[in-house]
């Protein structure tokens, strides 16, 4: 083939260092802006943006050029970087050291950007924990839960 054609679609998840309540209705759409544009930056475009105070769900459509994990760490980094300069309360602020991540096929984006839109209401009848263990389950991902909640208390 002459070309490489590719649709790397991907439900990412991660949550606060230590599943902290920081991430307020007034940060959080500026926070969206910021890692779009950092998405945007390494070619890979921001579909969906949703969470609550203590986690992020993101649905990206990822570079071909560029592996899920450097995408990951610059998301984090970056935006970690600039939530801190937004006052005092976001100065020790650190997202978790890991991150779930799931690919999706085309026919799945109506469905996931409706499910991260809705993830504030989602989460009045399940915990994180539950959602993680449930997409992990409907993913086939193995898990040891001993290690899953590291630095997630």
């Amino acid at each position: 083939m002459a070309q490489t054609l590719t649709s790397l679609l991907v439900h990412i998840v991660f949550s606060t260092k230590h599943r902290v309540s920081i991430i307020t209705p007034e940060i959080e759409p500026d926070l969206f802006n910021y890692i779009g544009g950092i998405l945007k930056n390494n070619s890979s475009p921001l579909l969906a943006a949703g969470g609550t105070s203590d986690h992020v769900h993101l649905l990206v459509s990822q570079s071909k050029n560029l592996a899920l994990s450097v995408l990951i760490q610059d998301v984090k980094k970056d935006s970690s970087s600039w939530i801190k300069t937004k006052g005092d309360v976001f100065r020790d602020f650190h997202w978790q050291d890991g991150y779930g991540a799931f690919s999706i096929s085309q026919s799945e984006v109506p469905g996931v950007k409706l499910y991260i839109a809705n993830q504030k209401e989602h989460h009045r009848k399940q915990t994180f924990r539950e959602e993680l263990i449930q997409l992990l389950e409907e993913y086939g991902i193995e898990y040891d839960e001993r290690y899953l909640w590291s630095g997630i208390v």
